[in-house]
């Protein structure tokens, strides 16, 4: 029987304050000006699946967020990209997660309140949404400690109910990486870290060694190494995806969380490992053309025309 959604998110949701053109660094005790600001819906788990549904798969989302002005924002942001918002708790006791960017060119310092997301476990969720979709994705879980710990049973569960499955587990705050990797990575079809993130999970010097390490227990691994492109491993085999070069970035949050949704996108698409690796690099580029890590996915044909004039290919979906 076929399933009403393409996709399950499982993660948090926060807003993002993104403070641009600042006056100088933040020192206690003074002040500073910024002339740029802007609250918008983030988290990496909520920027995938607006993307994600913007490739016009069909999604649904499954989180904690408050009864506040922020959650409703978040919830019709959700609600207008056509992403399923029944399985998000909206919490009386918790307000919504908020994450402040001061942005300086490139880089950027930010400052999280994981508020709500912070209290969502696999109680939260509904044993039967594990059927109603064919993929499962889950990103930043450390920064859900109420689902860390369930998170192998959350994968077992998937793929017992006939899910594929992703993982992007973003960076750990505490540098722990506490996670029984030996025992969830069975469980992940696809495996989706940076190369910071895969080298402090296995304490290794470089991306091979870390794959290594892991090669025993992962299936495929997608390491995203920004502009040096994507490297995918499976079964020994390395496989190098140059990443599509842009000269006028206006912004890269959520570049990673792009590269993810069209990656998956691909697969769930029908395409192979190879076909959907260029296509997440695709996307991740794409998230650079425009500020906020979904303002260049605001319509498929949008997204269809920037690949022509910004990357000069035309977008496999």
């Amino acid at each position: 029987m076929p399933r009403p959604f393409d996709l399950l998110v499982v993660g948090e949701l926060n807003v993002d304050i993104i403070i641009n053109e600042l006056h100088g660094f933040p020192v206690i005790g003074k002040e500073i000006f910024a002339d740029n600001l802007r609250v918008v819906m983030g988290s990496s788990s909520a920027i995938f699946a607006a993307n994600a549904a913007a490739l016009l798969l069909k999604v649904a989302f499954a989180g904690k967020l408050g009864n506040d002005a922020y959650g409703r924002l978040i919830l019709d942001q959700l609600k207008q990209r056509n992403i399923n918002t029944e399985a998000v708790d909206v919490s009386e006791e918790w307000a919504t997660g908020a994450t402040i960017a001061l942005n300086y060119g490139n880089d950027r310092a930010m400052i999280t309140y994981p508020g709500a997301m912070a209290h969502f476990g696999m109680e939260d969720i509904n044993p039967n949404l594990l059927n109603q979709a064919r993929h499962l994705h889950v990103s930043s879980v450390f920064l859900q400690p109420c689902l860390k710990p369930n998170i192998v049973t959350l994968f077992k569960s998937a793929k017992e109910s006939g899910m594929s499955t992703s993982l992007d587990p973003q960076w750990d705050p505490a540098e722990k990486w506490d996670i029984e990797w030996e025992e969830l990575l069975p469980f992940v079809d696809y495996f989706l870290p940076n190369a910071s993130e895969i080298m402090a999970i296995t304490g290794s010097r470089d991306i091979e060694s870390a794959l290594n390490k892991l090669s025993s227990k992962a299936q495929t691994i997608v390491v995203k190494k920004g502009i040096e492109g994507a490297l995918m491993f499976n079964k020994g085999k390395y496989l190098h995806q140059p990443v599509f070069l842009n000269n006028e970035v206006v912004d890269t949050i959520g570049a990673g969380d792009s590269f993810d949704a069209g990656f998956v996108a691909g697969l769930l698409y029908g395409l192979s490992e190879e076909e959907s690796l260029k296509l997440a690099a695709l996307c991740g580029a794409i998230n650079t053309t425009a500020p906020g890590g979904t303002g260049a996915f605001t319509h498929i044909n949008e997204i269809r025309n920037i690949s022509i004039k910004k990357f000069n290919t035309v977008f496999p979906l």
